[in-house]
């Protein structure tokens, strides 16, 4: 059956006469004249063929057929009036669905905490975490997975950009008890001796990367490569290996009972990146929460939870004696 073809505008003519009764009071209403309400409301009829109101000299009053009716065009402008408003919360970033994928520190500690930022502003946008890996990042913002990422630098090709939030030094996580535990600072050297466990791929790349930095004598090699960053914070705890990770994941090694000790000549750096698509836009509540979350990171690396929940570490280090 085919639509009836009148206009939302007719619909509006109608339902502002009823209540008002009165062609003059509905034009004043919609910024229109008497003779124009009068004419769309005519031509609603002649769409309906049927009569929606009386009309007398003195008086207009809605006809049987305009009392059935008006309920039903009254509905038709509500959910107009709830299509505008949604529509402006789209375009003013306060309403959508945003997914954002992100390795597992990021996924379990910052991103719930930007959410929850994010949503006493934007209480109507919806945001899902996704956990993925660190070497799926870029192929997950490429093939619409995800919106966004946030995850370590990865090499981007021409599909998806990376821009650069913040920087965490690579680091040492290792039990109290370790023999290394003690020293403020340790140098390459001192670990080639030391059982390493390395958490996934992208930890085991990075590690051999760094190796290539240092002199051959000095070089480390991983005893072990774990999927988890999580399985390789436990094997350190119980003090059967030390992990090499960035600061940032202090947020989750503290859990642990770890202590971190900074790796220097050369101290090796990581960076964070949002990752975004390229060639596709976003929509505006992915734009609106990607603008949130790269100036939120950035506080949070620098003068945020990060630097809270090392500062006991800090401490332990500037106390303990550097050898």
């Amino acid at each position: 059956m085919p639509l009836i073809r009148f206009t939302l505008r007719q619909i509006e003519a109608f339902v502002t006469v009823a209540d008002l009764h009165s062609f003059s009071a509905a034009g004043e209403r919609l910024g229109l004249t008497a003779q124009a309400v009068s004419q769309l409301v005519a031509e609603l009829e002649l769409t309906l063929k049927f009569r929606v109101f009386d009309r007398t000299t003195r008086r207009v009053s809605l006809s049987a057929a305009g009392r059935d009716y008006l309920p039903s065009a009254q509905t038709v402008l509500r959910h107009v009036q709830a299509a505008e408003t949604a529509a402006d919360d789209v375009r003013n970033s306060a309403a959508g669905l945003v997914r954002v994928g992100a390795p597992l520190v990021l996924a379990a500690s910052a991103l719930p905490a930007a959410i929850q930022d994010y949503n006493r502003q934007r209480s109507k946008v919806v945001i899902r975490i996704r956990d993925i890996p660190v070497d799926r990042l870029v192929d997950s913002v490429a093939s619409r997975d995800v919106d966004i990422a946030i995850g370590p630098d990865r090499v981007t090709g021409a599909d998806v950009e990376a821009r650069s939030l913040f920087e965490s030094p690579w680091v040492l996580w290792c039990s109290p008890r370790h023999p290394l535990a003690s020293r403020r600072r340790i140098r390459w050297a001192d670990l080639r001796d030391q059982p390493l466990v390395a958490a996934g791929r992208d930890h085991e790349l990075s590690v051999a990367q760094m190796r290539l930095t240092t002199p051959e004598d000095q070089r480390v090699i991983p005893i072990d490569v774990v999927d988890n960053i999580s399985t390789a914070l436990g094997i350190s705890a119980q003090g059967l290996a030390a992990t090499l990770a960035p600061a940032y994941v202090g947020v989750l090694a503290i859990g642990f009972g770890l202590v971190m000790r900074r790796v220097v000549a050369p101290e090796t750096v990581r960076k964070v990146c949002l990752y975004r698509p390229l060639g596709r836009a976003l929509s505006p509540a992915a734009e609106g929460f990607a603008a949130h979350l790269s100036d939120w990171l950035t506080q949070w690396s620098s003068g945020g939870d990060v630097e809270r929940q090392l500062d006991p570490m800090a401490e332990h280090s500037r106390a303990a004696p550097e050898e």
